[in-house]
């Protein structure tokens, strides 16, 4: 079965067509690097749909041809999760496609495809503070230690500290620009760290764990997909207050 997925949790809108397990093609937009390597927030709004139209056409496919969709829930970007979800929404209105929610640092860890152990997710949340979770990749196969949270890098790297003992650990994503030294600094040589660039999308790592999870018939309802929020918006924030 042909899946689109799509990711507009990270700083860069990516869209990827799996089949098989196996990219057939995949296109990121609004920064470089493979989703967002330490540059600005792209407009996902502007970005998207013409990224998927781009990459539907260079595949030489056409929308009707794809089997199922997926999609990055979270967490993330509040607007770019917002966007991800309403344009798979739109994409999937009127058919049997089935659709398929993703956790985001867990598509962030899948696109890891050579390093053996532990992988730290570890995005910029903004306000001092990072999305992440840990994962163990073993054989091939990756497997969650940690729920996800969004805590203080000092915390976040506390614990990974912890729970990795003399291992080491490949952190990956756009945290790594603000955060490196301290990275370093908590964990020593037991620490390496990518932005990402080299490794597949992260909407290619979201369609391959929806192929995945449709092997098992394990897929979503359209409506009732919702994002994943560790912490409440702005304007949750200023309601409270």
């Amino acid at each position: 079965m042909l899946i689109l997925g799509i990711d507009t949790a990270t700083t860069a809108a990516s869209a990827a067509l799996v089949e098989e397990g196996r990219i057939v093609r995949e296109a990121t937009g609004g920064a470089a690097g493979g989703n967002g390597a330490g540059s600005a927030r792209g407009n996902h709004a502007a970005i998207l749909l013409p990224l998927i139209d781009d990459l539907l056409r260079e595949a030489n496919i056409a929308l009707s041809d794809v089997g199922a969709f997926a999609v990055a829930l979270g967490p993330g970007s509040f607007t770019g999760l917002r966007i991800g979800l309403a344009t798979v929404k739109g994409l999937v209105y009127g058919s049997n496609a089935p659709v398929i929610g993703v956790p985001t640092l867990h598509a962030v860890a899948a696109r890891v495809d050579d390093h053996e152990g532990f992988i730290c997710p570890f995005l910029d949340a903004r306000k001092k503070e990072v999305y992440a979770a840990l994962f163990c990749r073993q054989h091939g196969r990756l497997e969650r230690v940690s729920d996800d949270v969004v805590a203080p890098p000092a915390a976040v790297l506390d614990a990974a500290r912890r729970r990795i003992g003399s291992a080491r650990c490949l952190f990956i994503g756009d945290a790594i620009v603000t955060y490196e030294a301290a990275v370093k600094q908590a964990l020593g040589a037991q620490a390496l760290s990518t932005l990402g660039a080299g490794y597949p999308s992260t909407a290619a790592a979201v369609a391959r764990i929806a192929d995945e999870k449709l092997r098992r018939g394990d897929y979503d309802a359209v409506g009732p997909l919702a994002p994943i929020y560790l912490r409440p918006s702005e304007a949750e924030l200023k309601k409270i207050s």
